[in-house]
């Protein structure tokens, strides 16, 4: 039996596999399905598990572009901007980040153009946000 604990194992199954059944998730962590479903329970309501996704490879959609769009708020309006961020249909998900951009989100479009409308009319128009640099996702390596 592996040194990581319960819970670190079924993530792990979890992190590589969100759509594996509780048996497969029990055999591969080497616990019981019951435990599996206890700790799954568990993790859920302590918010660690949020969501389940599908990791996509943005060259094989023929009908979206994806990128990965750095955000700078003004820090006084920064919990405005953010939750004016977290309400666009066209943001995917919202990170804080200690990189180059104090937000980085995952920004959905039809094409190119639609993306740069999305930054320019919806994104760059929140009160606050004084830049948006994107990088478009091209092929998915890993």
């Amino acid at each position: 039996m592996s040194t990581q604990s319960t819970e670190d194992r079924i993530l792990s199954v979890l992190e590589e596999d969100a759509q594996a059944s509780y048996a497969e998730i029990a055999d591969r962590a080497e616990v019981s399905k019951p435990t599996v479903r206890k700790y799954i329970d568990k993790l859920e309501s302590e918010g660690v598990i949020v969501g389940y996704s599908a990791d996509v490879d943005p060259k094989k959609l023929s009908s979206q572009s994806i990128a990965m769009v750095g955000i700078d708020v003004e820090s006084e309006r920064y919990v405005e901007a953010t939750q004016q961020l977290q309400d666009l249909p066209a943001v995917e998900a919202l990170f804080t980040s200690s990189g180059d951009h104090m937000l980085m989100a995952e920004v959905r479009a039809a094409d190119g153009d639609e993306l740069g409308t999305i930054i320019s009319d919806d994104i760059l128009a929140i009160d606050g946000v004084t830049a948006a640099h994107p990088s478009f996702l091209q092929e998915r390596l890993k």
